[in-house]
């Protein structure tokens, strides 16, 4: 019986989650849950927004399913979610998107995964703060080895990107493209302005793509990327990107899709895998009920998956498809007229769905 980590998150975090988990429960999948606290009920209950326990009981698992944490901009702790992948080893983010008959779109036919490298990048956390010791001895450093004179109000990061993280990331995409039948991986990049860093990630997607001839390789600057998802989405399939792009570029597909409460996510490592909605905490909604709970019911679905439960996981899916394909609820981010479904009219309109397969 496979027992789960499951992280409430907070702001709308508890409320989607326990959406998520009413329909669980009543898939009869025989998931149990270990429940902990991350995020701001651990920061005011612990001191610490990720405690040692949580990470303890996601390696006992091996899996965990998330709500959405709140992060601070520009002060505060770091994000619980990069601490978590960087924790754990989690290396590749995966993110499919999928328009489903009755989401209301600019388009007709959108059906593409994301993978995003988690580890490295301007995201791997090495920054020199304005006006610190080390940012000084780090200016005098580069006017010295490179003739470059930074600004004394400047503030840095370092964007580390590796031929072995690169290799591990692409071929995980090739992999999944092998597995679910796709027919393309698109790497982005912009290697032509980054040709130290971008450019190993570029060299390094190239050798990768040799080992799968069936599977279509081809590259793209990010930039470029960014104009076919919004020209014609359907030009692309599996895309594999680094961090920073991949994080942007994944909310981009998720507009093309209904939005970030349509957007289910997962952070795989070699032995640890955590699900999460892709949308933020949504502290301005918290408490009204009113909540999209799709996108973690659409990560539990992918849970599902890699739990080997697909039969339980196909008929989720089927249910969240039917409910919106025959418009039964509208989620409080669908535009529309009227008042927005509540989030356990939702959880009720697919748990009845799933009775009626």
């Amino acid at each position: 019986m496979p027992e789960v980590t499951l992280i409430p998150g907070d702001g709308i975090g508890p409320e989607v989650t326990a959406a998520m988990r009413r329909v669980v429960d009543e898939l009869d999948a025989g998931i149990t849950w270990d429940e902990q606290e991350a995020g701001a009920c651990a920061l005011e209950r612990y001191g610490t927004p990720l405690p040692d326990h949580v990470i303890a009981s996601i390696r006992e698992h091996g899996v965990a399913l998330k709500g959405p944490v709140t992060t601070p901009v520009g002060e505060g702790f770091r994000s619980v979610n990069v601490a978590l992948r960087q924790e754990l080893e989690l290396f590749a983010n995966v993110r499919p998107l999928r328009l489903y008959d009755g989401v209301p779109s600019r388009y007709d036919d959108v059906d593409v995964v994301v993978v995003r490298e988690n580890t490295e990048d301007l995201y791997g956390g090495i920054e020199f703060e304005m006006g610190s010791p080390e940012m000084n001895k780090l200016r005098g450093y580069l006017k010295y080895m490179r003739g470059v004179e930074l600004r004394p109000d400047v503030g840095l990061s370092v964007k580390p990107i590796s031929v072995s993280a690169t290799r591990a990331i692409v071929q995980y995409a090739y992999d999944y493209a092998r597995r679910h039948g796709r027919r393309k991986v698109t790497v982005g990049h912009k290697a032509n302005i980054m040709k130290y860093s971008d450019g190993v990630w570029v060299r390094a997607a190239h050798e990768i793509a040799l080992e799968f001839p069936e599977v279509r390789f081809d590259e793209m600057q990010v930039d470029e990327m960014a104009m076919w998802l919004a020209w014609q989405p359907e030009e692309l399939d599996v895309i594999v990107l680094p961090n920073l792009y991949g994080d942007i570029i994944s909310d981009l597909c998720a507009g093309l899709v209904g939005g970030l409460g349509m957007a289910p996510g997962m952070n795989l490592g070699h032995s640890h895998a955590v699900f999460e909605p892709t949308h933020g905490s949504a502290p301005d909604i918290a408490g009204q009920g009113i909540a999209n709970p799709l996108a973690m019911m659409l990560s539990a679905v992918m849970m599902l998956h890699h739990l080997g439960l697909d039969g339980p996981a196909d008929a989720f899916e089927a249910a969240i498809a039917r409910v919106l394909a025959q418009r039964r609820v509208r989620p409080a981010d669908f535009p529309g007229h009227g008042p927005p479904s509540k989030t356990e009219e939702i959880a009720d309109a697919v748990i009845d769905a799933l009775h009626e397969a």
